[in-house]
C-alpha cells in the first residue's frame, strides 16, 4: 500500500484539511507547512519519525504494519472500517470509565538516596552534627520530605526513638511546639521534642533526662524536623 495514498484517506476520515494536520503538528514539533502534508500524501517526500508518530496520533492509528503495509492483523482493529475503529475507541473509552473493568494499578514505590550522617546526632549528650562526614542510604521507605537521615545516639528519646535508629530529617529552620527536630545549641546537636509552654526547651521523651533551658546567651539552631 502507498503509504502517501493511506495518510491522504486517512485525513479525510478524520475530517481534516491538510492545513488542520500542519498546525496539530507545528503545535508540537517544528513548525510545517500545508505543502509538506501534501508532499507527503503525494509521495514526494515523507514525514519523518516523530512527524509520523505525530499523524498516527492524529489519524487514531494503533497499528501501523497492518494500516500501512497490510500485514499483520494482530491488532484488535483489523478487519474493521474507519466507523468500526471509532465504535470501538467509544466503547473501549466508556469501559475504562467503569470501574468493574478498571485495570488495578501496580504498586510501586520509588527507591531514593539520602544522606545518612556518620556522626550520630545525641539524645544523650550533645554530640556536634558533622555536615561533610556522611554515607548514603538507600531505601523505598524513605519519606517523600526527606532530605537527610542521622543515627540517634542514647536512649533519652525512648520509648520513641532508640539507641542506632536511622531517622529520617526535612531540612527546615523552623519547627512547631511538640515537633521532634534536630537542634544544634551551644555547638552540640541533639535530637528532641521542641517545647515552649514556659520558654523554649529541648525535652526528651525519657522522663529520666531532665529538659534542655534554651538560654539566650546561647545560640539555638534548627537543622531539621524529623518526618520518619
Amino acid at each position: 500500500m502507498e503509504i502517501g495514498k493511506r495518510l491522504t484517506e486517512l485525513r479525510k476520515a478524520a475530517g481534516m484539511s491538510q492545513q488542520d494536520v500542519a498546525d496539530v503538528i507545528s503545535r508540537h514539533l517544528a513548525p510545517i507547512t500545508n505543502r509538506a502534508v501534501s508532499k507527503w500524501e503525494k509521495g514526494a517526500s515523507l514525514p519523518d519519525a516523530c512527524q509520523f508518530i505525530w499523524l498516527c496520533e492524529i489519524y487514531g492509528v494503533t497499528d501501523v504494519a497492518s494500516e500501512f503495509l497490510g500485514i499483520g492483523g494482530s491488532s484488535p482493529y483489523a478487519g474493521l472500517n474507519r466507523d468500526g475503529i471509532l465504535m470501538a475507541n467509544e466503547m473501549i473509552a466508556l469501559l475504562r470509565l467503569s470501574e468493574l473493568y478498571a485495570a488495578k494499578k501496580p504498586k510501586f514505590t520509588a527507591k531514593r538516596v539520602v544522606p545518612l550522617y556518620d556522626l550520630p546526632v545525641s539524645a544523650g549528650t550533645g554530640i556536634f552534627l558533622d555536615s561533610d562526614n556522611y554515607e548514603s542510604i538507600e531505601s523505598d521507605e524513605i519519606p517523600p520530605d526527606a532530605n537527610f537521615a542521622v543515627r540517634i545516639s542514647g536512649d533519652s528519646m525512648e520509648p520513641e526513638l532508640h539507641d542506632g535508629q536511622v531517622v529520617f530529617v526535612k531540612s527546615t529552620t523552623e519547627v512547631n511546639t511538640g515537633d521532634i527536630g534536630i537542634f544544634v545549641y551551644n555547638g552540640d546537636s541533639y535530637c528532641k521534642k521542641l517545647d515552649r509552654s514556659d520558654g523554649i526547651r529541648l525535652v526528651s521523651l525519657n522522663e529520666k533526662y531532665k529538659p534542655i533551658n534554651i538560654k539566650y546567651a546561647y545560640e539555638l539552631r534548627v537543622v531539621g524536623k524529623v518526618v520518619g
